[in-house]
This record gives C-alpha cells, sequence and structure tokens, in this order.
C-alpha cells in the first residue's frame, strides 16, 4: 500500500509551485486561498519538511519543494496526455492565441482563412487585449507580444521586427513633408512609454523638422482606430506598415514619404512549463510560415 498523500494536497502544492501564489492556485483550483494553505500544511506534516517559504503576496519554494515539483509536474502531464489520448476524439481541438487588438484585427484575422484551408480540423480562437495576459492564468496557448523581451517564464521566439511611417488616404493629395501643415496628425497612445516608441515627435526630429504641439492634432486611446481614422481620411498617421499591408496594396492608404522609423520586434511566445500540444505545433508552424512573407 502506497503511503501518499491525499491527491488534493498534491494539486494543491503543483498549482501553488506553478503559480508561486496561493490566490492564483486558488483560482485554478476553484476554492478559497485558506484552503490552498491548508493542503500546503497538510502536505507539510505528511513529510515533515516545509515546502514553500512564505512572503509576502509570493510562495518561494524549499529545497525540498524545489526536489518535489518537477516530480508532481511531469506526473500530472502525463496524467493528462493519457487521458486525453482515452477520450472521444469528437471534442475537436482547439487553440487560443493571444495578440493585441490591432494585430489580431489587421494581421491575424486576414489570414485566417489560409490556415483553415490547410487544417479543417483545428479550431482557432483569438484572445484580443492590449494588455500582456497571464498565460497560466487564461488557458491561452499561444501569444504574440509586441516589444523588445525577454519574457521571464516563457519561451518565445522572433516573428518579424516592425516599421512605422506616415500614412495617408490618397484622396487628401499630401505628397510631400511641406503637405503636413494642412492637415491634422493622428496619434495613439502606447500602452507603455519608452523612449524608442516611434511617435510623431520623434518622427519629427528624426526628419529634421521643427515640431510644434500647436499643430492640429487627432488623438485616440487605441491604435485600431487611428488606422480607421487614417483610412477614413481625418489626417495623416504615424502607423505600422506590417498592419498595414492590405490597405497599402488596395491603395486605401498610400506612404506619401518618410523617412521610415523601426518600431518594436514582434515574438511568438508559450509558456516554458509547458509542452505545446500537436495542435498548438501545428499553429506555431503556420504562423512561422506567414512570417516568412513578411
Amino acid at each position: 500500500m502506497r503511503r501518499l498523500p491525499p491527491l488534493s494536497a498534491l494539486r494543491a502544492f503543483e498549482a501553488a509551485a506553478r503559480h508561486g501564489s496561493f490566490k492564483r492556485a486558488a483560482s485554478e483550483l476553484a476554492v478559497t486561498p485558506t484552503a490552498i494553505s491548508h493542503q500546503i500544511r497538510s502536505l507539510e506534516e505528511h513529510i515533515g519538511l516545509p515546502v514553500f517559504e512564505r512572503q509576502i503576496r509570493k510562495v518561494i519554494l524549499t529545497e525540498a519543494g524545489a526536489q518535489l515539483y518537477p516530480v508532481l509536474r511531469n506526473g500530472f502531464d502525463a496524467f493528462e496526455a493519457a487521458l486525453e489520448r482515452l477520450m472521444p476524439r469528437t471534442r475537436r481541438p482547439q487553440v487560443i492565441i493571444s495578440a493585441t487588438t490591432a494585430f489580431t484585427a489587421k494581421w491575424l484575422v486576414p489570414r485566417v482563412s489560409r490556415f483553415q484551408a490547410k487544417h479543417p480540423d483545428i479550431d482557432l480562437q483569438f484572445h484580443a487585449s492590449d494588455s500582456a495576459v497571464d498565460l497560466t492564468e487564461n488557458g491561452i496557448d499561444l501569444a504574440i507580444r509586441y516589444g523588445r523581451g525577454p519574457y521571464p517564464g516563457l519561451t518565445f521566439e522572433i516573428m518579424f521586427a516592425d516599421d512605422f511611417a506616415p500614412v495617408v488616404n490618397p484622396r487628401l493629395g499630401v505628397e510631400t513633408q511641406r503637405d503636413l501643415s494642412k492637415i491634422p496628425l493622428i496619434h495613439f497612445q502606447w500602452r507603455r512609454i519608452a523612449p524608442l516608441n516611434p511617435t510623431w515627435e520623434s518622427w519629427f526630429a528624426a526628419s529634421g523638422l521643427p515640431w510644434s504641439s500647436s499643430h492640429p492634432q487627432l488623438r485616440f486611446s487605441d491604435e485600431s482606430h487611428a488606422i480607421q481614422a487614417a483610412v477614413a481620411g481625418q489626417g495623416i498617421a504615424l502607423l505600422s506598415l506590417a498592419l498595414l499591408s492590405d490597405e497599402l496594396s488596395a491603395g486605401q492608404l498610400v506612404q506619401p514619404f518618410g523617412p521610415v522609423m523601426a518600431g518594436h520586434t514582434y515574438h511568438l511566445v508559450r509558456r516554458s512549463d509547458r509542452k505545446p500540444s500537436a495542435a498548438a505545433i501545428t499553429v506555431m508552424d503556420w504562423l512561422r510560415g506567414e512570417t516568412s512573407a513578411v
């Protein structure tokens, strides 16, 4: 007869160790943080050693906990894989991808039909958010992060670097930098303030032109709205060329002049503590193929 602690205590420990938090473990297991704490104490009494060092708002594995965690993590992963193999194949595989609202709408969605044509047996679900979501809490398989990295706790790879340039509806007749005085400058608010963010102020500096805050302005809190405003001919916008490839190809927008400014880099990320499913691997390969054409 095996001398094991209750399975509930082992599950509570594995979740708390993975999240580094009793609160997050409780959310995942649909119990209270107090219940998680009781389960952990039960486990510690069983083995006669502490498994966590309790700190404010987080917990850190002790030496004993660090030895136990990978064994349980791999064991639960093996349980899950075995159960998935046994379950009827009526449930279609699904992959959830998180990305910014603009990237989802302007880059991912136009390419979905190509994925569906090649992989009709896999369903895609998009989670659009301009805030970086926690992949461990939201059941998200893959995410596309925009920035410089690194991304602690995540496995990531470069998709492509971005460029920004002035774009405008051709009906406005903007041809040279001198025409900038005729129409409003369209801005959008960057979620994170950083010195390398492409902004109109930095673009004017790179162009050698004087910047004046008295120039007509049109400001949006969301990048997608700035794109819509530019397409509607409400002004000239400094926007991502990668997100506007369709509008530029269709002639809805033109890039009348430079300079072109370097943006940040798109990264494909996933959890480091969990192997991707076969469907997620298929989606990753598809994304790599799509980015090779950028």
